[in-house]
């Protein structure tokens, strides 16, 4: 055997494992930490924006990198969103 085989062989097998799926994890649980993410993201930006217009001791820099990460979570949940409404759209599209 060819020592080039050999390690091809050994990385192959190595990398294996990373493209295998969990089988540990229940299939839903991917698509619901993001939900919990992306409603903790809004949380904590809420919050401190209701500390900041209430007079409290909010850092203004945490303020705006809420917002930002706000922003951003919001743009990534009206994308997927609307990947979800397209996928759909071309299954009504498919001949039955």
């Amino acid at each position: 055997m060819d020592l080039s085989t050999t390690l091809a062989s050994l990385g192959y097998q190595r990398a294996r494992p990373a493209t295998e799926a969990d089988r540990t994890e229940p299939p839903l649980s991917a698509p619901l930490r993001a939900v919990e993410s992306f409603t903790e993201t809004l949380r904590r930006a809420e919050e401190l924006g209701t500390r900041s217009l209430g007079g409290g001791d909010a850092d203004p820099h945490a303020l705006v990198q809420a917002l930002a990460e706000t922003g951003l979570a919001v743009e990534t949940a009206v994308a997927v969103r609307d990947r979800v409404v397209e996928a759909y759209q071309e299954i009504l599209r498919m001949p039955i």
